[in-house]
């Protein structure tokens, strides 16, 4: 991939391509390309390959995740090693929302990548599972501080009618990732060690840091209104932020210690989480009322669900049916290019009329693929069902998180496309753990803490299929409410 062109300025305005083609009309300012025409094509050429190196971890870490769990004897907390990377990505998401709208996206997209490769260098050298946790956490922040900023980039740079071809090109970065991941972290960890699938990821660094800062720098740094003085942080929603990421890490403790005296913590955490996530989230969100609050709403119950149910997908075909780990990621390789299809789909023009429909039957199929996963847990049934399964589960996914984010950006002013993005993202990462919390304290009260071994099948024998079906059924169902949610979206002509 080339580097970034320098800026093409007009010799008499001193004027830059990206600000001539912002100061032009909508209509014409896509005109002649799409998100690879000249004044965009640095730019998108470095924000997906961002996304790329986000999807390559996310894909190559799950696969060798239950080895790592197994070999510093956490199985009991491998829903941690999942959950606290959204805890602390809460913190990042509103921290990234005010950065972004005060001082603009490039400070929080550099700071978050270098968070980022440092959570996995401290997760790569764990010598015991709360070290392993603890680098998760720090990833969870830097990737709470990219997210947001990349949807500040596409609000400030690309104009309506692009913002869902670029969210289309995010999905796709996925494709190769969701393929190549798996089996390239599965042959890693058999051969070398779990480790350096950790170890590897932060050299792909430079690539995003290279294609992307320039880029951004010239097409969306700096305030809205560069005139206008630089305002301090919220203190207030900084203290929010805070109390959801304190809040949500006591339930997530309280989930997996089942014990009387957890109802401490758990409370604790409810009275901290609560009243943050109403300060934080747009009023209404927790009732679905129409418009804005019902798109951040549905983001949370469509991510949550899908992510709880995913993350214990490979230890399932690992414990229950013997698969490698190689195996077990590549069951859901096929969901990368699912999911890019269906963020396509909602692309596509001739769909924007029926997008509010589009986005309930994508919660159906998501639906319908969690409670489809748990039926290998019966040994007549052949593991490729997983594989299927998933993929039209991604298809769903692919629609309706492409969809909430055109939504989102579609309702939001510029001045407040940060926080709003915050929103939700938060909803998204707050969802993930309360459902991975939820999933988890089911796992581990009905035996899932001893599933386990040494060898790449585990040890079957000992291991408890209700537990998992615990996890699964549950999902279906949220994820099934989700499509109600989805017909409440009041979808506005763009």
């Amino acid at each position: 991939m080339s580097s970034p062109e320098p800026p093409d300025v007009d010799v008499v305005t001193g004027t830059s391509a990206s600000e001539a083609v912002s100061s032009l009309p909508e209509e014409q300012r896509h005109k002649g390309g799409g998100v690879l025409a000249k004044p965009y094509r640095a730019l998108s050429a470095g924000i997906v390959s961002v996304v790329f190196l986000i999807a390559f971890e996310a894909t190559a870490v799950g696969t060798a995740m239950p080895v790592a769990a197994r070999e510093l004897d956490g199985i009991p907390l491998y829903a941690f090693a999942f959950s606290a990377y959204f805890t602390t990505s809460l913190f990042g998401m509103v921290l990234s929302g005010q950065w972004a709208d005060r001082r603009g996206p490039l400070g929080a997209l550099a700071g978050g990548i270098g968070a980022f490769a440092a959570g996995l260098l401290l997760a790569g050298t764990a010598g015991a599972m709360w070290q392993f946790i603890l680098g998760r956490a720090v990833q969870g922040l830097g990737g709470g501080l990219v997210i947001v900023a990349l949807y500040v980039v596409v609000s400030r740079a690309y104009p309506e009618a692009l913002r869902p071809s670029i969210l289309a090109a995010f999905a796709a970065s996925w494709v190769i990732p969701s393929v190549i991941g798996p089996l390239i972290a599965g042959t890693v960890t058999e051969h070398a060690g779990w480790r350096w699938v950790f170890l590897g990821i932060p050299a792909l660094v430079a690539v995003p840091l290279a294609l992307a800062l320039p880029a951004i720098k010239r097409a969306a740094a700096g305030p809205v209104d560069p005139d206008a003085p630089a305002e301090a942080f919220d203190r207030r929603r900084t203290r929010l932020a805070l109390g959801i990421s304190l809040g949500a890490g006591l339930l997530q403790y309280a989930g997996q210690d089942l014990r009387w005296l957890s109802l401490v913590p758990a409370l604790l955490g409810a009275a901290v989480l609560v009243p943050a996530v109403l300060g934080l989230l747009p009023r209404g969100t927790y009732r679905a009322a129409r418009g804005l609050p019902s798109v951040v709403l549905l983001r949370g119950v469509a991510a949550g669900s899908f992510v709880a149910a995913e993350s214990f997908v490979p230890l399932m075909l690992v414990t229950e049916r013997g698969l490698s780990p190689t195996l077990a990621g590549l069951s859901l390789a096929a969901g990368g290019a699912t999911w890019a299809l269906g963020s396509y789909v909602q692309s596509r023009p001739r769909m924007e009329p029926h997008r509010g429909k589009l986005v309930a039957l994508g919660m159906v199929l998501v639906a319908v693929a969690i409670a489809s996963v748990p039926s290998v847990l019966v040994d007549a049934v052949p593991v490729w069902i997983v594989a299927v399964a998933w993929g039209v589960g991604c298809l769903g996914m692919g629609v309706v998180i492409a969809s909430t984010s055109v939504l989102l950006l579609r309702l939001s002013p510029p001045a407040d496309a940060g926080a709003n993005s915050a929103a939700l993202q938060i909803s998204d990462g707050l969802a993930n753990v309360v459902l991975l919390a939820a999933g988890g304290a089911a796992f581990a009260a009905l035996g899932g803490g001893a599933v386990g071994g040494h060898g790449a099948g585990a040890d079957v024998a000992g291991s408890h299929p209700t537990a998992f079906a615990a996890v699964f059924l549950p999902m279906a169902a949220v994820a099934l409410l989700g499509a109600w949610v989805g017909t409440r979206l009041r979808v506005p002509a763009p």
